[in-house]
C-alpha cells in the first residue's frame, strides 16, 4: 500500500479512490506510482480564492411574483393563484385580445422594421396615449401643454418621474396611500426619494378612510408629491367617489402640492375608458401641473411587451418642452430608446376606428368578467356564511383585486390549507377566478375568517 500527497496550494480537499489500470502517465518502467502493488488514496489540496462577491447577500424573494413559484410547485387540483393581477378567462387561461393579434397582423402585412426609436418613444403611440388619457380635444393637448415619453410599462415610467423629482425638486417627499403597490416603494427608493404615507384604507369598514386621508394630506409638507391611484386602487380596489375627488383636488391645491397619478387600469376598471379617467381630468380641468404615468398590460393585455408612458402636464408650451428634454436626458443613459412592438400595437388600435371600437368592446367583456366573478362571490359568501357578518364590501370594490380584510395568519391559511395562493396582506385577484371556483374560494374564505386567527387576536368587524 503506498500514499502519496500532491501539494497544489493551501486547502485539503477529500481523498479520491484512484484506479492504477486508468491512470496513463507512461509505462510501468518509468512510472513511479505503478511500481506499487496498490494504489489507494491520493489528497490533492488547492487554492481557493474568495469571491469579489462575498460581501452581496441573497436578496429576499418578490412578495407577489414568489406566489407564483409556490404555486406552480403545488399539485393540487383545487390550486387557484389570486396573486398576481393577470386576467385569465373563464378556463383560468392567459388571454391575448383579438385586436392586438389583428394589429400584430397589420404590422406583418406592412413589413415594419425593427430600427431603434427615438428617445422618446414611437410618436404615433405618444399622441395617442395623451389623447386617451385627457381626450383628444382637451386644452393641455390643443395648447402642447403635456410632456409625454414612451416608458417601460407602468414601473418604467413611475422610475423616469422619479429621477426627474430627484433631480428638480431636492428634498421634496412622496406621499403615498397606505397601502399601496407593492413596487412604489421599491421605485421611490431606488432613486433616492424620501417617501411617507397617508391614511387610505380603514380595517374596521374595509372601506375609504377618506377623513384620515385629507387631513395627511394637509399635513404633509408644502409643495410634495402626492401618489394616487386613478382608477381600481390596488391593491384595496376601493376608489375614492366623484365628490371626494373634488375634495382631494381641493385640499392638493391649498397645499400648493403636486399630483402624482398612477393609472394602470384605464378602460380595465369600469370597462369605459371615459369613466377611468374622469379623476386625471378633473385635475386637468382645474389648471394644476401633475404627473401621470400609464400602462397597457391590463387594459390591452400586453404584460411582457412593457409599453407605458409618462406624462408631465405643465402650465406652458414651453416648459413642457423643456420638461420632455429632461426625461429624455434620464432615459437615455438609463435604457437609451424603449421597445416598438407594443408601442406600435397601442397605435394600430388606437389609430383604426374599427378596431379602436372593437377594442372597447373587449375591454368591457373583461371588465364585465370580472365583474360577474365579484357578484358570484359574494353571493357564495353570503348564502354559505350563518354568521351574519357583511360582505357588502366585495361588491363595493372595483377593477381586479379584492381586499378580503384577511390578516397574515388567515391568508396563510388560505394557501397552506385550501391552496389559495394570494399576498399575505388579503389582496386577492379576481382575475384569476373563475365562476366555477367561486363557492370553492368561499368555503377557504369562511374557514379562514372564523378559524385560523392566533389566540390574541379578534375578528376584523366586517
Amino acid at each position: 500500500m503506498a500514499s502519496s500527497m500532491l501539494s497544489l496550494g493551501s486547502t485539503s480537499l477529500l481523498p479520491r479512490e484512484i484506479n492504477k489500470d486508468k491512470l496513463k502517465l507512461g509505462t510501468s518502467g518509468s512510472n513511479p506510482f505503478l511500481k506499487a502493488k496498490s494504489f489507494s488514496r491520493v489528497t490533492m489540496t488547492v487554492a481557493v480564492k474568495p469571491s469579489r462577491f462575498e460581501g452581496i447577500t441573497m436578496a429576499p424573494p418578490d412578495p407577489i411574483l414568489g406566489v407564483s413559484e409556490a404555486f406552480k410547485a403545488d399539485t393540487n387540483e383545487m390550486k387557484l393563484n389570486l396573486g398576481v393581477g393577470a386576467y385569465r378567462t373563464e378556463e383560468l387561461q392567459p388571454y391575448v385580445l383579438n385586436v392586438v393579434k389583428k394589429a400584430e397582423n397589420l404590422m406583418l402585412e406592412r413589413g415594419d422594421n425593427k430600427e431603434y426609436l427615438p428617445i422618446e418613444g414611437l410618436a404615433a403611440f405618444n399622441k395617442a396615449t395623451a389623447e386617451l388619457l385627457f381626450g383628444a380635444g382637451h386644452p393641455v393637448i390643443k395648447e402642447q401643454r403635456v410632456a409625454t415619453i414612451q416608458g417601460l410599462s407602468g414601473t418604467g415610467s413611475l422610475r423616469l418621474a422619479a429621477a426627474l423629482i430627484e433631480r428638480y425638486f431636492p428634498g421634496a417627499k412622496v406621499v403615498i396611500s397606505s397601502p399601496t403597490w407593492g413596487n412604489h416603494k421599491n421605485i421611490f427608493n431606488d432613486a433616492k426619494v424620501p417617501w411617507s404615507e397617508y391614511r387610505y384604507y380603514d380595517p374596521k369598514t374595509i372601506g375609504l378612510d377618506f377623513e384620515g386621508m385629507i387631513a395627511d394630506i394637509k399635513e404633509a409638507p408644502e409643495g410634495s408629491f402626492i401618489l394616487l391611484h386613478g382608477c381600481a386602487h390596488n391593491p384595496t380596489g376601493i376608489d375614492p367617489t366623484p365628490e371626494q375627488w373634488v375634495k382631494i383636488a381641493d385640499v392638493i391645491q391649498e397645499k400648493n402640492h403636486i399630483p402624482f397619478f398612477d393609472v394602470a387600469y384605464q378602460g380595465f376598471a369600469s370597462g369605459s375608458l371615459d369613466e377611468d379617467a374622469a379623476s386625471v381630468r378633473l385635475f386637468a380641468e382645474r389648471g394644476m401641473e401633475f404627473f401621470v404615468a400609464q400602462s397597457y398590460s391590463k387594459n390591452l393585455g400586453l404584460y411582457a411587451e412593457r409599453i407605458g408612458a409618462i406624462n408631465v402636464v405643465c402650465s406652458s408650451a414651453d416648459a413642457a418642452t423643456r420638461v420632455k428634454s429632461q426625461l429624455k436626458r434620464i432615459a437615455r443613459p438609463m435604457y437609451s430608446n424603449p421597445p416598438v412592438h407594443g408601442a406600435r400595437i397601442v397605435a394600430n388600435v388606437v389609430g383604426d376606428a374599427t378596431m379602436f371600437s372593437e377594442w372597447k368592446a373587449e375591454m368591457e367583456m373583461m371588465a364585465g368578467r370580472i365583474k360577474t366573478v365579484r357578484q358570484e362571490l359574494y353571493d357564495s359568501l353570503v348564502s354559505k356564511d350563518k354568521s351574519g357578518k357583511d360582505w357588502s364590501f366585495i361588491l363595493k370594490q372595483i377593477g381586479m383585486f379584492s381586499f378580503t380584510g384577511l390578516n397574515k395568519t388567515q391568508s396563510d391559511n388560505m394557501t397552506n390549507k385550501w391552496h389559495v395562493y394570494m399576498t399575505k396582506d388579503g389582496r386577492i385577484s379576481l382575475a384569476g377566478l373563475s365562476l366555477a371556483k367561486c363557492e370553492y374560494l368561499a368555503d377557504a374564505i369562511i374557514d379562514s375568517y372564523h378559524n385560523a386567527l392566533l389566540y390574541w387576536e379578534t375578528p376584523i368587524e366586517l
